[in-house]
């Protein structure tokens, strides 16, 4: 199998191909690492590969699920495996080792994908965009020096490159769809409790954070949500589920839905023309096909979403610093956080717990309200993000001088049509239905109500039917370097 004829495929093209005999694991393991010899010196998405899973390959370990043999990164942020390296992009956890499988790696496992090595992120998975002082800056593979979005940006860019055909991603703020908008995938955030956080926590951020994958088809996109949306013992609740697989949706198209759609800004900040524009010819593309499709107005007020969630999203977060400090005998500091950070860390440190309980008052009015509005309408169509890809250096962590309120707004800013649905507890997708004309891909994305996956990968399917993206393909990619 060349290069060529490996990135051309998805996850369950390839499984497929293993399941005929016409490739080894072994030999996609092989060309996997080819691919990011290839093309990652320049993305920089990939910080590290297992060689025992790729030459030293034991097919007898692959698990036997639908993506059987299948070219997999885990991201540095979680999904850890026993005794491999987790550094959360972070010169404090340098070399810092898991200690235990997450729920999480046993389910990607059972599916069948083959782990060979890790993703790039933002130091501890804070910033729009996947830069940090220990391993670089991931561009998108549209363009050398902008950012591939974050916090998955190294999963999403070493997939929309073809050097894995999906790869883990995760999600607290847009972690998924920031980045596959900048990268041109498919990025969902599914609703909260669906995938299991355990064994060592209930829910990932209070709640707000959810583990999945970046991919580039809604069939990969649905079978990897069938293969993880497994509840595990002990996990504090189960989300109720269709009575068919996810997968069964893809080929099925929806009645018709009540859609709305909006391209207003959530916060002081605008909305490039080309993507409001994109948004709302994806509109008349879903009222053509016979849904109901009306622009609205979207109860969410991100600017104070942005104040709240700095005494939220941190609260216990030096206590956590700390305990990696111990583990790897360091000191905290400038020299082993980046400077946004280390301001997070004194913050965390003087945080008054009653402001972190007025913030959760105030997620549980921002969720009651996003929930009244879904009373009306069965999805919200809107932009991913309000900008297409920045370079780097604009989101990243190594700024100084920066107030971690005024940061958390700074940085939310361009990216700000993602949050609403963390607080929601809701599904919402980003697709790559548009190109802007300075050649980069438009995100757009798809939210619906709670537990109700099932609608958005029906509606995605159709899109993607509609206007197909899989011959999109960036300069940075490996079939240009074969």
């Amino acid at each position: 199998m060349n290069l060529k004829e490996y990135a051309a495929h998805d996850g369950l093209g390839l499984a497929e191909l293993v399941g005929k005999r016409e490739v080894s694991p072994v030999e996609l393991a092989r060309a996997a690492k080819q691919a990011i010899d290839a093309v990652d010196p320049v993305v920089k998405a990939v910080v590290e590969t297992y060689p025992d899973r790729i030459e030293e390959l034991d097919e007898a370990d692959v698990g036997e699920g639908p993506f059987c043999g299948v070219p997999f990164l885990i991201k540095d942020v979680g999904g850890h495996e026993k005794g491999r390296k987790i550094e959360f992009g972070s010169r404090l956890c340098k070399g810092m080792r898991a200690d235990f499988d997450t729920n999480l790696f046993k389910l990607l496992k059972a599916s069948g994908v083959n782990v060979i090595g890790r993703s790039n992120a933002p130091e501890y998975s804070i910033a729009g965009s996947a830069e940090n002082m220990l391993y670089g800056n991931t561009s998108t593979p549209w363009r050398e020096g902008y950012s591939a979005g974050g916090s998955t940006g190294g999963g999403a860019a070493a997939v929309s490159a073809g050097m894995v055909p999906m790869a883990h991603g995760s999600d607290i703020g847009g972690s998924i769809r920031i980045p596959a908008a900048w990268c041109g995938g498919v990025g969902l955030k599914p609703s909260r409790g669906r995938i299991s956080f355990g064994p060592v926590l209930d829910e990932g951020g209070f709640g707000l954070a959810m583990n999945f994958v970046q991919s580039k088809t809604m069939r990969d996109t649905a079978a990897m949500l069938d293969c993880l949306s497994v509840p595990q013992p002990g996990d504090p609740f189960i989300v109720a589920k269709p009575s068919e697989p996810y997968l069964s949706f893809v080929s099925e198209r929806p009645a018709p839905l009540r859609i709305a759609w909006t391209a207003k800004p959530l916060m002081d900040a605008p909305v490039d023309p080309e993507i409001a524009a994109a948004t709302q010819a994806i509109a008349e593309t879903l009222a053509a096909m016979g849904h109901h499709v009306e622009e609205a107005e979207f109860p969410f007020d991100g600017e104070r979403a942005s104040r709240e969630m700095a005494h939220f999203w941190f609260f216990g977060f030096h206590k956590r610093i700390d305990e990696y400090a111990q583990k790897m005998d360091r000191t905290v500091g400038p020299h082993t956080l980046e400077p946004v950070v280390l301001e997070i860390y004194k913050l965390a440190q003087r945080m008054d717990p009653y402001r972190f309980l007025d913030a959760l008052a105030w997620i549980n009015r921002a969720r009651r309200k996003i929930g009244a509005f879904f009373t009306g309408y069965d999805v919200l169509l809107s932009p991913s993000a309000a900008v297409v890809s920045p370079p780097h250096g604009v989101l990243g962590l190594n700024h100084e001088g920066y107030d971690p309120v005024e940061y958390i707004a700074y940085g939310d800013r361009p990216v700000q049509f993602s949050f609403p649905f963390n607080v929601a507890g809701a599904p919402a997708i980003s697709l790559p239905l548009a190109m802007h004309s300075n050649g980069q891909p438009i995100g757009i994305q798809l939210a619906g109500r709670p537990a109700e996956d099932h609608v958005l990968i029906a509606l995605g399917a159709a899109l993607e039917e509609a206007l197909p993206w899989s011959e999109r393909v960036p300069p940075l990619h490996v079939s240009h370097r074969c």
